[in-house]
């Protein structure tokens, strides 16, 4: 039995807080009852549930590993017109949504899914799903850098959790290096901030893994569906 709310928002009617709107107006029956009070529990499998008088199914869940090109928003829709994640996902028939954010500047690994409980569960702190980074920054950080990386910095919004950071490459010709940093916040523009705080802002940015998955096999702006095996491997988070 689950929260009514919860299942429309599954179902992919609407988010959470504008299904429970829903609700309060009068426009969900459960089973032939109006229902106008939020915290009535329903089995999907069985309750006859329909909202604006269109029956409710639930989505099938699906999830995609998507390679997020650069100056593309990590958004469903965007007011200015610019190119949105949705955009790559339109012949998939159900309601997908980004887990998570990548900037509009970097590209990489991002995953798309209408399953919000697998959503909350990998971008919960607690479960420290590592998210690594490689990025191009100017100049070359010494040893003392790269320890402030690891042993976490100060931001506007507070210290920095330890992170991993190699240093992959040093290009003397045009004075830029190649760090690899693998982090488990999810903070705005993290990478990005972290490094300009140590004197070495970001040139290029790419999200290479998230937890166990990797960009394997893909191209900028292709996805690729996940296996069963991979969701059994993340519900053991």
């Amino acid at each position: 039995m689950e929260r009514l709310q919860k299942v429309m928002a599954q179902a992919g009617v609407a988010s959470r807080r504008r299904s429970e709107e829903l609700i309060r107006s009068g426009r969900v029956k459960v089973n032939g009852s109006q229902v106008t009070e939020l915290g009535m529990k329903v089995d999907p499998d069985h309750d006859l549930i329909e909202v604006n008088g269109k029956r409710l199914t639930l989505e099938k869940k699906r999830t995609f590993v998507f390679y997020k090109p650069a100056h593309v928003i990590t958004s469903m829709h965007d007011p200015q017109g610019r190119k949105v994640v949705a955009d790559f996902f339109r012949h998939i028939p159900e309601r997908l949504f980004p887990v998570g954010r990548l900037d509009y500047e970097t590209e990489g690994l991002l995953l798309m899914t209408n399953d919000g409980e697998l959503a909350n569960r990998l971008l919960h702190p607690r479960h420290e799903v590592g998210k690594v980074y490689v990025a191009t920054i100017a100049g070359k950080p010494d040893q003392m850098s790269i320890r402030r990386l690891e042993q976490g910095v100060r931001l506007r919004d507070g210290w920095t959790v330890p992170a991993k950071v190699r240093l992959l490459s040093h290009s003397k010709a045009d004075q830029t290096s190649r760090l690899e940093i693998t982090i488990h916040e999810g903070r705005n523009r993290q990478v990005r901030r972290m490094c300009k705080t140590i004197g070495h802002p970001v040139i290029h940015l790419v999200r290479t893994r998230f937890g166990f998955l990797t960009l394997e096999g893909l191209k900028k702006g292709e996805a690729r569906e996940l296996k069963a095996e991979e969701l059994r491997r993340f519900e053991k988070l």
